[in-house]
């Protein structure tokens, strides 16, 4: 049998019209057929399981390597670089990325070229090349993209991160990779680098660790027959995937403070903890129901307490680093100047404010909250584009059953409070790791992180000294936010009585205008509004643009702490200086699905 049809289930949005099949190939690819007859664009994205944690010892980035050699030539098409020039040619892109447990790569092409496009993309993992002559160039363009990573302190912060973790786990190496791990240190050693790049892709790419993405305007059937023609011939090696059981950071590497020089002036706290990755617990979501209190920026909370203080500038909190078997948690601190001289007490209303939240226990209301919004969003989401659409099912399709192909962990929907409190739990003084950063450290430090060069410098703080900063710590009235009143209810459409196709002046006075169009093509229960004010003068002079752009700026900042409920609930709105004046802009979109790779891929 070349092909079966999986009848199952999947989960799509209320507003989604178009059409979904899986299909498994006699080769065990797994496979998603969308049909849009809507879509300009066809795309593909194929996501492999694996990734750099599965880089041998002294090939350091040999998966992020492998990645950028397919993309050369096949033996079908053997020109090099053809593959992207009639990717371009024909309207479309095209891009890959390494992550540390799967890679992806993907297209987006004009309709008319669907076949062919489809056709050459398939041969990367049927018949490439990776010839001699194309190695070392290769070998170059991966060290060119580390080059241009060693001035990013995110890339450079998450380095430090694992280097400070157990030398034999996966998540301590270095996977981007550069002429060093690829070219210099294993000629010494007598290693053909492009000999261990063929093993590895023998050995590690197999039909049966692959899912496939196809979404074009053809029916299901027609895609369908493309895909069995065209990728059937994928080798099934049965592999299995790569299986790490330990954690990355023993004692060893917990309970530390590390102080590090950044590249850029300024000063940023991250406080991390290992955690149970969430995608054991996906339907319950506890990372989300938590990083929705300690990101909170109303009355009460964490953010609006150190913002009052003058301490700090922006707060994130959230799950990262995630992996199948392990994953950290974030909160990442802008301190202002003012701030960098109050670490400890910065510190301390952070643990307050955890242990306020483990005393006051998991509410079901919040949870109720956040599903709701969560539910409007997957139901109601504004139509990515196809390349965008294809690359998050395709890397949902790696870890999710097939019913949440499309939705992943963006539905909580299962309250277990025990879940929760577990995860909370976790965030503790026991476990901490506190990353410090600060151009004031420069000189102070007495080592150095080998890949990227942050110097750093690092000593041990235990839990009753993170006890002390809790008691010396401001008295602020830390508390939980309350029941947002801006969650919607009612999604029902008022229809217009006619199809208007022009905006229509309802009103009109010698000091405004209001203009109304109602929406009858998408039929989503969504509003946009507009605001212009004419203040002529405050274009007068640069004097005067600065103190608009000022104005509108204290502005935004002195309505957050209210208007926050409202953008939890997809209710947006910016105040903005223009040429003529002022400008209202109020919209109200659903909190969307993050469609864009972790900053710690490697493309």
């Amino acid at each position: 049998m070349a092909v079966s049809i999986e009848d199952v289930e999947i989960l799509k949005p209320k507003t989604d019209k178009r059409e979904y099949r899986r299909i498994v190939l006699k080769n065990s690819l797994q496979v998603l057929l969308i049909s849009d007859p809507d879509t300009d664009k066809c795309a593909a994205s194929l996501n492999v399981g694996v990734g750099s944690f599965c880089d041998p010892v002294g090939l350091e980035g040999l998966a992020h390597f492998l990645e950028h050699m397919l993309f050369y030539a096949s033996e079908k098409y053997p020109l090099e670089d053809s593959y992207l020039k009639y990717i371009t040619e024909h309207g479309g892109s095209t891009n890959a990325f390494t992550a540390s447990e799967m890679t992806n790569y993907f297209f987006d092409a004009n309709t008319d070229c669907f076949e062919e496009a489809l056709d050459r993309f398939a041969q990367f993992f049927i018949k490439p090349l990776m010839s001699a002559d194309a190695t070392m160039r290769e070998i170059k363009a991966v060290d060119s993209e580390n080059k241009m990573y060693l001035l990013s302190d995110e890339r450079r912060m998450s380095q430090l991160q694992k280097h400070l973790s157990l030398e034999s786990h996966p998540y301590h190496k270095f996977g981007g990779g550069n002429c060093d791990t690829l070219d210099v240190r294993p000629k010494a050693k007598g290693v053909d680098t492009r000999q261990e790049l063929l093993k590895f892709y023998e050995d590690k790419y197999s039909a049966n660790l692959m899912h496939l993405v196809v979404y074009s305007k053809e029916s299901l059937d027609k895609i369908q027959s493309l895909v069995e023609d065209k990728f059937q011939e994928i080798q099934n090696s049965d592999r299995s995937r790569f299986q790490f059981s330990s954690q990355p950071c023993t004692s060893e590497h917990l309970q530390i403070l590390v102080r590090a020089v950044p590249i850029k002036q300024g000063h940023k706290l991250r406080i991390v903890w290992p955690i149970t990755p969430s995608i054991v617990h996906y339907k319950e979501e506890p990372c989300r129901y938590l990083d929705h209190l300690i990101n909170h920026e109303g009355e009460g909370s964490l953010s609006y307490v150190l913002k009052k203080l003058g301490w700090a500038t922006e707060l994130y909190a959230g799950e990262d680093d995630r992996a199948s078997e392990f994953s950290f948690f974030y909160v990442v601190i802008d301190l202002t100047d003012a701030g960098q001289d109050h670490m400890q007490e910065i510190i301390g209303l952070l643990f307050k404010y955890i242990q306020l939240l483990q005393q006051s226990g998991v509410c079901k209301w919040i949870f109720d909250e956040l599903s709701a919004i969560c539910e409007t969003g997957f139901h109601y989401e504004d139509k990515i584009s196809p390349i965008d659409y294809v690359v998050r099912i395709s890397s949902n399709m790696q870890i999710y059953p097939p019913k949440d192909w499309l939705v992943g962990s963006s539905l909580p929907s299962d309250f277990n409070p025990d879940t929760i409190q577990k995860i909370l739990n976790e965030l503790s003084p026991e476990s901490v790791r506190i990353f410090w950063e600060s151009n004031k450290f420069e000189g102070l430090t007495d080592k150095v992180e080998p890949w990227y060069g942050t110097a750093y410098s690092i000593e041990k703080v235990s839990p009753s000294r993170i006890q002390a900063w809790m008691s010396s710590a401001p008295n602020e009235n830390l508390h939980l936010p309350v029941p947002n009143v801006f969650i919607p209810t009612d999604f029902s459409i008022k229809n217009p009585q006619e199809k208007i196709k022009l905006p229509v002046l309802l009103r009109k006075s010698s000091y405004s205008k209001l203009w109304y169009k109602p929406d009858t093509v998408f039929s989503t229960p969504k509003a946009y509004v507009k605001i212009d004010f004419d203040c002529p003068y405050v274009s007068n002079s640069p004097e005067t643009e600065a103190l608009a752009n000022l104005l509108a700026m204290l502005l935004m900042d002195d309505l957050n702490e209210y208007a926050y409920y409202a953008q939890v609930a997809g209710l947006h709105y910016d105040i903005s200086h223009t040429e003529s004046g002022f400008q209202v802009l109020i919209i109200f979109i659903f909190p969307g699905i993050n469609v864009i790779p972790s900053d710690n891929c490697f493309r």
